[in-house]
């Protein structure tokens, strides 16, 4: 009955020596130097950071490339069924047409929600998730007439 567990008991003790011995050999091999706040500070591409990186972010980053992945990954199901349709017949035909209508659907949904719209121009007035948005719009100042010469 044990003999039935020792090929799990193998695998699970290459499994923590293959994690374990890098570890230790990173730690006997590596350099050991001070901390400074430099080697502790997060590297962005050569630029200094500015701010915590605790941002919020627009939904509406989100919102649109999670539209794009959904149709785009939609849209690569339509290249393998057109390189046989001659070959599948009607009942393919009828299927990918359903197939389409759907992601029709859901691409009148998300036009009809405004989320195709990447500034929205009615935010303050909108309908949905943006309605509670509000934008403080600037008054336009009144141009300063230019001072007049006088004559002497």
């Amino acid at each position: 009955m044990y003999r039935d567990f020792g090929t799990s008991f193998i695998f699970v003790l290459i499994g923590i020596i293959l994690v374990a011995v890098p570890l230790v050999i990173q730690r006997i091999l590596s350099p050991h130097h001070r901390k400074t706040p430099d080697k502790l500070s997060t590297y962005e591409c050569g630029e200094d950071v500015e701010g915590p990186a605790w941002v919020k972010f627009n939904i509406r980053f989100y919102v649109v490339a999670l539209i794009f992945i959904i149709f785009d990954v939609e849209v690569v199901f339509l290249f393998p069924w057109a390189v046989v349709y001659k070959e599948l017949g009607l009942f393919a035909f009828v299927e990918m047409m359903i197939f389409l209508g759907i992601l029709a659907l859901g691409l009148a949904y998300v036009w009809r929600k405004g989320d195709l719209e990447w500034v929205k121009v009615s935010v303050p007035y909108g309908r949905g998730r943006y309605r509670k948005l509000t934008i403080l719009e600037e008054t336009p100042t009144p141009p300063v007439p230019a001072p007049q010469e006088t004559a002497a």
